[in-house]
């Protein structure tokens, strides 16, 4: 039995995000560039070599795995690897293997995702209107996506939405996101726009909706109360007791909530990051690909990647200016 991974500030790895591909049939403006430059094929992880990856975490004590991207399902022949994955839920080995999508391909593959073993899904909506949408997502569909969540709740799929709060695009839809949420069955989690990536005429400072504002709004209408639950994630919970749902709040800006990190983000291309707002990373590739029979140097490399996990990140807009920034797009590291 290998020994768990346990950080410097004690914290235990049990979760990994691994985005499979930066690719994406959507161009969301706090995600991606209009005109993007994507990684040579060659430069991705085949869908072997994630298996393998993902598979020494797994050995190494990492309980949940979520898939990413890019958008994880335009990837080709990707339900191959959802299908490996699988035998690590079978073996009791992985408790939960899951994605977070932007929707467009769930009326596709929801079906094959619920056979290979996964129960949850997030999906990133803003909004619920069609020229907001369109404007949002660059290239996107409101219907497809609509679709989508149909097709991911028929198959037996349990659906979150994660909302980006943005100032001046989705403050007037607070209630009725909330509210279509509630009538689905869907919990909701809003997000604070995090400083990455240079998006070019984006401003960042000016797309910021402090989620202590969102919320006071919220509570003009509801009552909120406060979950005492823990995921080792960054969101926060409450109940909305007129509905009995749950809203997640997400504050990289607003409070840091590094102190309960468990996680850590691998790229298609092998790069492990200890944190999503720091650049440091490691690269696993070659541990991975010159040792095709041993994965021993992998889980070394693993290892000695885990030991230089920072203490948080250092997002901050408070000085009207997007400090703690970093070059790297958000479709990169993986949402």
């Amino acid at each position: 039995m290998e020994a768990p991974l346990i950080d410097p500030f004690a914290r235990p790895i049990s979760y990994l995000r691994v985005s499979v591909t930066d690719r994406c049939d959507f161009r969301c403006v706090y995600c991606m560039a209009e005109h993007m430059t994507f990684l040579p094929k060659k430069e991705l992880l085949t869908l072997e070599e994630l298996d393998r990856m993902c598979s020494a975490f797994v050995g190494l004590g990492v309980r949940k795995l979520r898939i990413t991207g890019g958008e994880p399902l335009v990837r080709r022949d990707i339900m191959t690897f959802f299908e490996g994955m699988t035998r690590h839920l079978d073996s009791g080995a992985l408790d939960e293997l899951t994605l977070t999508t932007n929707g467009s391909q769930l009326a596709r593959f929801a079906d094959q995702l619920y056979a290979a073993g996964v129960r949850r899904v997030n999906v990133s909506l803003d909004t619920l209107d069609d020229e907001k949408f369109a404007r949002v997502t660059r290239w996107g569909r409101l219907e497809q996506v609509l679709k989508g969540l149909d097709a991911a709740q028929a198959a037996g799929l349990s659906v979150k939405l994660n909302a980006v709060a943005l100032k001046g695009f989705n403050e007037d839809e607070l209630f009725t996101l909330a509210e279509f949420c509630a009538a689905r069955g869907m919990d909701l989690t809003w997000i604070e726009v995090m400083p990455m990536g240079d998006l070019g005429n984006e401003d960042r400072v000016g797309q910021y909706w402090s989620l202590n504002d969102l919320r006071a709004q919220m509570a003009t209408r509801y009552t909120l109360t406060d979950l005492p639950e823990r995921t080792g994630g960054p969101a926060r919970y409450v109940r909305v007791e007129e509905t009995g749902q749950k809203i997640g709040f997400i504050t990289p800006l607003t409070h840091n909530f590094c102190e309960s990190c468990n996680r850590v983000r691998m790229t298609c291309t092998g790069q492990l990051y200890m944190c999503l707002g720091q650049e440091d990373m490691a690269d696993l590739r070659p541990a991975l690909r010159n040792h095709p029979g041993d994965d021993a140097p992998l889980r070394e490399a693993i290892r000695n990647a885990i030991a230089h996990k920072p203490k948080g990140h250092d997002f901050d807009y408070s000085r009207q200016r997007a400090d703690g920034q970093v070059s790297r797009h958000m479709s990169h590291t993986g949402g």
